[in-house]
């Protein structure tokens, strides 16, 4: 099984599109090195749209020279001496989004191509269909091809949730597939796509993760995808959302020049845990009052992660009942709740539990049953 866990690396879209190049990738697995990224997890520098010249060679992409002078495969070797993986992007079209040549009818010489340079991650997008083409199928296509390259390569689909994804990406061989559209740095954007996602995350799992795109953490309102940023409360919320989904954690914000406070808020150990949890068991909904919603999520050796998130603009209660999450007072067990960023303890409690916090917020506790 090459995905047990939810993948976790770095992609170039969020912050640089269509400015990238041999140099930056380098600057930017060594920042992964320096700062500890590669230690806590984070393994994958995926390069995005925009690095292939605008044509085809002998029937091959090829990369931009200027970007990439030495190549793919060069560039392959000098992040696995660095002990980490490198990634690349295509598209299941005739052309990419941002109109370079796409995989549409090369799907297999394009597998090929990539394990020959070395690659180990392949985001797979959706633009520029033909109108006869059907999306599934090229999926299915691209799978196989992968499966036939004789290199382990991660295959991140991201067809936006068309045709349903969520009931057909694991068939078609995908270790993570997008059923979202773009993600953009401000808290409307993370907070939809979390909710468009909660009723699915039940089809995520070891081998074909959910996932909900790159994450805006750091990037206050500059680069690609930029659109006014977040605060450092909306910036917890969202990172802390997708640890507690459990979804993968691809970073995009410019490393190289990260603040102290939110590199250490992405190497989170608590956090990263939660997200890494060898169980892979996705949350459930115990409690929603207006924008707020609390969660109970089963872990590995018989723990539990307890969720409250206020999605509402202002000031909200957020309530835990214990009968919704399966936990009655006739059970004989109360839970006690460790904050998972302050190590705050709260013991003894059964039956109801609520919280009020500003609006925008969170709070995530590690949860034990015991015997009242």
């Amino acid at each position: 099984m090459l995905v047990t866990k939810p993948p976790m690396g770095w992609n170039s879209w969020n912050t640089f599109g269509r400015d990238i190049s041999e140099d930056l990738i380098l600057q930017t697995a060594d920042a992964m090195v320096r700062f500890g990224f590669r230690d806590a997890g984070y393994e994958y520098v995926v390069i995005d749209d925009c690095w292939a010249e605008k044509q085809r060679k002998n029937g091959r992409l090829v990369p931009d020279a200027e970007k990439f002078p030495r190549g793919i495969k060069a560039l392959a070797e000098e992040i696995h001496a660095r002990g980490l993986k490198l990634g690349i992007y295509s598209c299941a079209g005739v052309r990419t989004c941002q109109n370079y040549p796409g995989s549409f009818d090369h799907e297999f010489i394009d597998a090929e191509t990539f394990a020959e340079w070395g690659v180990d991650f392949l985001k797979y997008d959706y633009c520029n269909l033909p109108k006869t083409a059907n999306g599934k199928l090229l999926y299915h296509r691209m799978g196989n091809a992968l499966r036939a390259c004789g290199r382990d390569i991660l295959f991140s689909a991201c067809n936006w949730g068309e045709g349903e994804s969520y009931r057909w990406m694991r068939g078609a061989g995908a270790h993570m597939y997008r059923s979202t559209g773009d993600i953009f740095d401000c808290f409307v954007s993370f907070r939809d796509i979390a909710k468009s996602q909660f009723d699915f995350l039940y089809a995520s799992g070891p081998n074909c993760f959910n996932d909900m795109d790159m994450l805006t953490v750091g990037m206050n309102g500059a680069g690609n995808v930029g659109a006014g940023g977040c605060t450092w409360d909306e910036y917890v919320m969202q990172f802390s959302l997708w640890c507690f989904c459990g979804v993968p954690l691809m970073l995009g914000c410019d490393l190289r020049n990260l603040p102290e406070d939110y590199r250490n808020l992405l190497l989170n150990k608590n956090l990263i845990s939660l997200n890494q949890d060898a169980e892979c068991r996705p949350p459930v909904l115990v409690t929603q009052r207006y924008e707020n919603r609390s969660f109970l999520r089963q872990l590995e050796n018989g723990g539990y992660a307890v969720g409250f998130f206020n999605l509402d603009d202002k000031t909200q209660y957020t309530d835990f009942f214990f009968e919704d999450a399966g936990i009655p007072v006739s059970s004989g067990y109360c839970m006690n709740l460790q904050d998972v960023m302050t190590g705050e303890e709260i013991k003894g409690l059964s039956d109801h539990f609520s919280l009020a916090f500003p609006s925008r917020s969170c709070r995530i506790f590690f949860g034990e049953l015991v015997r009242m």
